[in-house]
C-alpha cells in the first residue's frame, strides 16, 4: 500500500530568521496604530471587539483560557516588525519564521530579565497565538477578510545538551507584508515602552500614525476615538481619563489640547513638540549616556494652555487622509446644525409675522428686514461679526 503524502508543514516551508544582535529604532505597523486590535486593559478580557467604519471592519475574538491579546502583548509584535525592516535595510534575508532568546525580545522593549518576566513573556505569547483577528483591511476584493492569530504558532528550542535555546515564533503573513511596505511602517519614539497605562500606549500610536508630519496639529472628535479605541469602559469614563492624560502629557514628542466647540462638542486636539519629547529640568554631570537632542534653551518654552474654547485665530488641521470617516461624520453634523438653525430661525420669523399687524408703506419694510435672522451665508464677506 503507498504511503501517504503528507504536505510539509509551515515551519519546513520558510527559513529561519535570526534576530539580530545591538539596539535599533523601534518600528510599528500603521494598521496596528489606527485601529482597535487589542485590549486596553490588563484585566482578562474575553468580549470581542467589533469595529467598522467604511470600508474597514474589523474583528478581534479570544478564547477564555488566555484571553485577548493586550496593549502590551503588541511589544512583542513592534520588535518583530523592527527586526524585519532593520535586516532588510540591511540587505539580509527575512521570514516570518523568527528565533531569538527571551532576553533579546524583553531589553529590546523596555522589560527586565527575571523568571517572572520571562514566564510573562510566554503568556504574552500564547494570547497573542489564541487571539483571532478577521479584518477588510488591505484585501483586494470587497467584502473579503483575512481571518489570523497574531503568532501562528510559538515553541521554546533547545540546543543538543538539552539547554534553553531561544524562542521560535511564526508572524501571519498579514502583518508580514504590512511591515514589508516602507509606507505601512513608522519608527516610534523608544520612551512608549516606558507608558505604562494601556490608554496611553494606544493613544501615543494613533497620534503618531495620524499626526506625525501634521506641524498643525490634528484633533479628533472625544466620541469617534471612544469608538476607534475598543475599549470596554462607559463614554464618561473613557473621557474623564482622556481628559487626565491631556493634564499629565505624557506622549513624547506631542502636545495634547482639549478643545470645546461652541456647539459643546470636545476635542483632543494635539501637535508635535518642537524639541520631540520633554526633558527635565537639569542633566546631572557625568552622564555617561547621551543626552537627547532638544535640551538647548530654544526648547524651555512656557507650556500652552491645556484648554481653549474655539477663540483663537488659528484653525488646526482636520484629519483630512488617514482618518476620512471621522471627516464625513465631522461635516454632516456641522450641515445638519446649519440646516437645524436655520429651520429654527425661520419658524421663528413665520410666528413672528403672524402676530405682528399689517402695517403699510415703508416702515412695514424695514420693519420686516430688522426682524429676519440673517444666517451666516447671508453675511457681507467684508467684515466680521
Amino acid at each position: 500500500m503507498a504511503a501517504r503524502h503528507q504536505s510539509p508543514s509551515e515551519r519546513g516551508q520558510l527559513d529561519l530568521f535570526r534576530a539580530l544582535p545591538g539596539e535599533f529604532a523601534a518600528r510599528d505597523a500603521q494598521d496596528l496604530m489606527a485601529y482597535p486590535f487589542f485590549s486596553l486593559s490588563k484585566s482578562h478580557r474575553v468580549a470581542p471587539i467589533d469595529f467598522a467604519a467604511g470600508d474597514v471592519s474589523i474583528r478581534v475574538e479570544a478564547v477564555p483560557d488566555h484571553g485577548m491579546a493586550t496593549i502590551w502583548d503588541a511589544d512583542i509584535l513592534i520588535w518583530a516588525a523592527s527586526q524585519i525592516v532593520e535586516a532588510r535595510d540591511t540587505g539580509l534575508r527575512t521570514s516570518r519564521l523568527m528565533v531569538a532568546t527571551p532576553y533579546e525580545i524583553l531589553k529590546f522593549i523596555g522589560r527586565g530579565t527575571s523568571l517572572r518576566d520571562y514566564q510573562r513573556l510566554k503568556a504574552a505569547l500564547d494570547r497573542l497565538q489564541s487571539t483571532t483577528v478577521s479584518t477588510s483591511i488591505r484585501q483586494a476584493a470587497e467584502g473579503r477578510r483575512h481571518r489570523f492569530s497574531w503568532i501562528n504558532e510559538w515553541k521554546e528550542r533547545t540546543n543538543r545538551n538539552g539547554k534553553p535555546d531561544g524562542i521560535e515564533m511564526i508572524v501571519p503573513d498579514w502583518f508580514y507584508q504590512a511591515v514589508l511596505d516602507d509606507a505601512l511602517v513608522l519608527t516610534i519614539d523608544r520612551a512608549y515602552f516606558d507608558l505604562t497605562g494601556g490608554l496611553d500606549r494606544w493613544l501615543y500610536r494613533l497620534v503618531r500614525k495620524h499626526g506625525g508630519r501634521q506641524r498643525n496639529g490634528w484633533r479628533f472628535d472625544f466620541r469617534h476615538l471612544h469608538q476607534k479605541s475598543g475599549a470596554l469602559s462607559p463614554f464618561k469614563r473613557f473621557a474623564f481619563e482622556l481628559r487626565d492624560i491631556i493634564r499629565r502629557q505624557p506622549l513624547p514628542g506631542y502636545t495634547l489640547f482639549l478643545e470645546i466647540e461652541t456647539d459643546g462638542r470636545t476635542l483632543l486636539a494635539f501637535e508635535p513638540t518642537p524639541c520631540g519629547k520633554a526633558v527635565k529640568g537639569f542633566v546631572l554631570s557625568g552622564t555617561r549616556k547621551h543626552v537627547p537632542s532638544g535640551t538647548a534653551p530654544s526648547c524651555q518654552r512656557e507650556p500652552k494652555q491645556g484648554l481653549t474654547h474655539r477663540t483663537e485665530s488659528e484653525i488646526r488641521a482636520l484629519n483630512l487622509e488617514s482618518n476620512i470617516e471621522s471627516n464625513f461624520e465631522e461635516r454632516a453634523r456641522e450641515v445638519e446644525n446649519l440646516v437645524r438653525r436655520a429651520a429654527i430661525a425661520l419658524s421663528a420669523t413665520g410666528k413672528g409675522r403672524a402676530s405682528r399687524p399689517t402695517v403699510a408703506g415703508a416702515d412695514a419694510g424695514k420693519r420686516e428686514t430688522a426682524a429676519t435672522p440673517q444666517l451666516p451665508l447671508d453675511r457681507r464677506s467684508g467684515g466680521r461679526r
